[in-house]
Parts: structure tokens; C-alpha cells; sequence
């Protein structure tokens, strides 16, 4: 009866332990890429011990150089910007924007104790009121919005927009996809309409509003509906057309695989049509998204809807010496913000699209 080499079973044991490992570290790396955090995949691969020495050149070049383009970036930025003289004075170097920002965060700080504070007056009022036997009285906060609920304003405005967009985008690309008939009447529709700007549309939309949304005291205030349409009117081509363009991809095989099987439309869409073209569907939604955040800061700055677009046309017009630095807080609050709504649907995507395959 043999015996198995111990030293054998040790490296067997231990070749098994770093399969695992790397295994992890292949499915975490799926995650990293879609956070936007893939420069820790070869740190984890170096520690494991896998060829230190590429693994330091990946987070080079994923990590290290993008950090030495923004050092780049800022240092030009802090050297030209004092040369570009305007009516305001200097264009604001990141020192001064940094410091401006952090003025905005304790500014925000203190217009939310005044809210709380003003809301803890109105409630110890109406107890006292009830206790009288009187009704409670009913008092809005009307002090000026803080910086951060501008933002939460234009976030849920451009997610508003976006998923009227998808609601009305996606049956219509499945339809033009499926039907040759419906894709000939979309298409000078969509060729029309998609080139229009919202400064166009703005004007429109907010005569339209202003004559059906009548009611003062509904749930939406009308510069917010006026937004989210405009942003919807705006957002909804590259659904509409990437959501059209993947169902018509869809395998031959497999289309005629639905007619021998007989499937009734609504099982052919959501067992055949919508897995097959939800990878282009998600393109869709992402660049969809993309524009309605790009439009949506036009049109708030013209339908005065308390988000960062009037943040940023306020400061404009208010023409302080600090005007400036906040307007590039602004954008770069806009950028970022831009960029992890992308990163949220790329999340989505690869939820959705390749959860069967991990």
C-alpha cells in the first residue's frame, strides 16, 4: 500500500489555496472595473505573488498616470488661471475653488440647523396649539435651498425625465426592431426631433405646462415638470434608437426558433427580444442619461427649477467676487456627479446583462 509524498500533498494543497485566491480576485476585479477601481486588481495580484513586477506596471498605468494627468492638469490650471482677467477678476485657481467649496459645505451646515431649528418652532407650536384645543397650523420652510439640496433637486429631476424617457423609448425601439412597418414611420420622427436643442424645446414645454398644469398646489412644481420634460423630450433618442437597433439583431435563428414554437408576441418580447438586445438597451440607457444631465443644467438655468443650473446662473448674475469660484464648484460638482450616474448604470448593466455568466 502506497503512501502519497508528503512534500507533494503540501504543494498541492498550497497550488489549490492560491487557485482560490486568484479566483476571488478575478471576480472581485469585475466589480472594481465597474466602480472604477480596477487599479486594485493587480495590487491584489502582486500580493498574491503573481509576477510583482507586470502588477506594478498595471497600477502604473491604471492608477499613476491618471493621477499624474490631474497633477498636470491642476498644476496648469493654478498657473494660467490668474493670467485670464475678467469683469469679476481672476479666474479662481483650484486653491480658491477648494476654499469656496468648503465655504458651500458649511453654508449647507447652517442653512440645515435653521431649517431644523425652524421646524422644531412649528412643532412645539402646534402642541401647544392642540393642547388648547386649537388646529395646527400649517408652515413651510422658506429660508434659501442649501447647496447639497440643489443638487438632490437636479439629481431627482433628471431621474424623473430620464425614466419617462425610458418609458416611452423602449416599447417604441422594440417596436420599430420587430416591425419594418413601425421602424419606416419612427425614423423621420426620430431624425426630426433628435437634433433639437432644449433651448428650443424649453419655450414649448413651458407654455405647455403652464396651460395644463394649472394647480398651484400640486405635487410638482411647474419649473420642475418643466425640467424633467424637457430632459425627457431630449434624453429619449438613444434609448429609442439603440433599443431598435438591438432588437432587429436579434439572431434569425432564434426568430424563427419563436415562430416554430409559437410564441405569442408578449412571450417572444420578454423571453426572446429582451434578453437578447438588453446589452444595447443598457448602451442606450447610459448615453440617454448622459444627455438628460447635460440638458437638464440648461434647462433649469431658464425654467428657474432650484437646481444646480440656477445655482450656477444665480452666481452669474449675483456678480460677487466669489462668483466664479462657485461656478466652478458647480461644474465640477456636475462633472462628478455625471460621472457616477454612468458608473451607476454600468452597474445595472452588468447586473443584468452578465449575471448569468459570472
Amino acid at each position: 500500500m502506497s503512501t502519497a509524498d508528503p512534500e507533494f500533498t503540501v504543494d498541492a494543497a498550497r497550488e489549490a489555496r492560491r487557485a482560490r485566491r486568484f479566483t476571488r480576485i478575478n471576480t472581485a476585479d469585475k466589480w472594481f472595473q465597474i466602480i472604477g477601481l480596477s487599479w486594485l486588481t493587480p495590487i491584489l495580484k502582486a500580493a498574491a505573488g503573481d509576477n510583482p513586477k507586470a502588477q506594478i506596471g498595471e497600477v502604473w498605468r491604471l492608477l499613476g498616470v491618471p493621477l499624474l494627468a490631474i497633477a498636470g492638469f491642476l498644476t496648469l490650471w493654478s498657473v494660467l488661471a490668474p493670467t485670464v482677467q475678467t469683469s469679476l477678476g481672476a479666474i479662481p485657481g483650484p486653491a480658491q475653488v477648494w476654499s469656496e467649496a468648503v465655504n458651500l459645505h458649511k453654508d449647507a451646515q447652517a442653512k440645515a440647523e435653521s431649517r431644523a431649528k425652524f421646524e422644531t418652532q412649528v412643532a412645539t407650536l402646534n402642541e401647544r396649539r392642540i393642547e388648547q384645543g386649537k388646529e395646527p397650523v400649517q408652515r413651510a420652510y422658506t429660508g434659501a435651498p442649501s447647496y447639497y439640496s440643489q443638487i438632490w433637486t437636479s439629481i431627482k429631476t433628471v431621474f424623473f425625465g430620464f425614466l419617462i424617457a425610458s418609458a416611452v423609448a423602449i416599447p417604441l425601439g422594440i417596436a420599430a426592431g420587430l416591425s419594418p412597418t413601425a421602424n419606416a414611420a419612427l425614423n423621420p420622427v426620430i431624425q426630426i426631433f433628435k437634433p433639437v436643442s432644449p433651448l428650443a424645446w424649453l419655450p414649448i414645454v413651458t407654455m405647455v405646462v403652464s396651460a395644463v398644469y394649472t394647480n398651484s398646489d400640486g405635487l410638482f412644481a411647474k419649473s420642475f415638470l418643466t425640467s424633467a420634460i424637457t430632459v425627457t423630450l431630449c434624453s429619449l433618442w438613444p434609448t429609442l434608437i439603440n433599443t431598435a437597433l438591438g432588437v432587429s439583431s436579434i439572431d434569425k435563428d432564434l426568430v424563427n426558433v419563436s415562430k416554430v414554437l409559437k410564441m405569442n408576441t408578449w412571450t417572444k418580447i420578454t423571453k426572446l427580444v429582451l434578453p437578447s438586445a438588453l446589452p444595447l438597451i443598457f448602451t442606450g440607457l447610459r448615453l440617454s442619461l448622459g444627455v438628460g444631465w447635460m440638458v437638464l443644467i440648461a434647462a433649469e438655468m431658464l425654467a428657474q427649477n432650484p437646481g444646480l443650473g440656477k445655482f450656477v446662473w444665480d452666481e452669474f448674475q449675483n456678480g460677487s467676487s466669489s462668483s466664479l469660484a462657485k461656478i466652478m464648484v458647480a461644474v465640477l460638482t456636475i462633472g462628478i456627479i455625471g460621472f457616477l450616474l454612468d458608473r451607476v448604470m454600468f452597474a445595472l448593466q452588468s447586473l443584468f446583462t452578465f449575471t448569468n455568466n459570472r
